[in-house]
């Protein structure tokens, strides 16, 4: 089990970054990414604690805690700029607040976010076929997401990824304890969007190298 899209209260969610990972781990997890909700105004402040919490949590812990930010309602021309500076701040995954249906996300912030190079594009709602094809170009992850509200157009992301060729990740944007989902839980949401076993599969394994080459981040330093 891994999951890619959390938030503890370094943003909205409730939870301290170790009772974050504790929680995870007695359910089995092999890694999660924290991507607390972040702006130019307080990136600064959350990846360098989050990667610090890694730094000391992990050797403690069977389960990896991988240090990740969202850029959240950002305007869409700051995309580029703000990804840039959230990597080298150290995030190992940056989630880009794709424009799903029960927000106001800026018009345009689907293509920004993929442009920019963000890892994952998060709960993208009606994304449209030339985003998608985007998104296969610049290697960017399209979410299904388990969170209410943003889970509703699951079956558009999953078919239309299917139609580009687009590589999806199955992640809770989990802000407390019951938000968390467990293995079998993130398998329905998978396969409740329309995948095959063999495509769910496969959504696993696009994890497990998303969650490689944050492993390979920390070798080089």
């Amino acid at each position: 089990m891994i999951d890619l899209h959390t938030h503890c209260l370094f943003s909205d969610g409730a939870l301290v970054p170790a009772e974050h990972l504790r929680r995870v781990a007695v359910l089995g997890y092999r890694a999660v990414a924290i991507t607390d909700h972040a702006d130019s105004s307080n990136m600064d402040f959350i990846i360098p604690r989050l990667v610090q919490a890694a730094s000391r949590l992990n050797p403690h812990s069977p389960t990896r805690l991988i240090p990740g930010i969202e850029l959240t309602h950002v305007p869409p021309a700051l995309f580029t700029q703000l990804t840039a500076q959230a990597r080298k701040l150290g995030a190992q995954i940056v989630v880009g607040h794709g424009e799903t249906v029960v927000e106001p996300v800026a018009p345009g912030t689907n293509r920004a976010a993929i442009e920019a190079g963000v890892d994952i594009l998060a709960h993208p709602g009606q994304i449209s076929l030339e985003d998608a094809e985007l998104a296969v170009e610049k290697g960017v992850f399209l979410e299904l997401s388990g969170r209410q509200g943003h889970c509703l157009t699951n079956g558009h992301v999953a078919a239309l990824a299917r139609r580009v060729g687009a590589r999806l990740v199955v992640n809770a944007d989990a802000h407390g304890p019951g938000d968390f989902l467990t293995a079998a839980k993130a398998e329905i949401v998978g396969r409740g969007a329309g995948l095959s076993a063999e495509e769910y599969a496969q959504v696993q394994r696009h994890m497990e190298e998303l969650v490689q080459k944050t492993a390979n981040m920390d070798k080089t330093g």
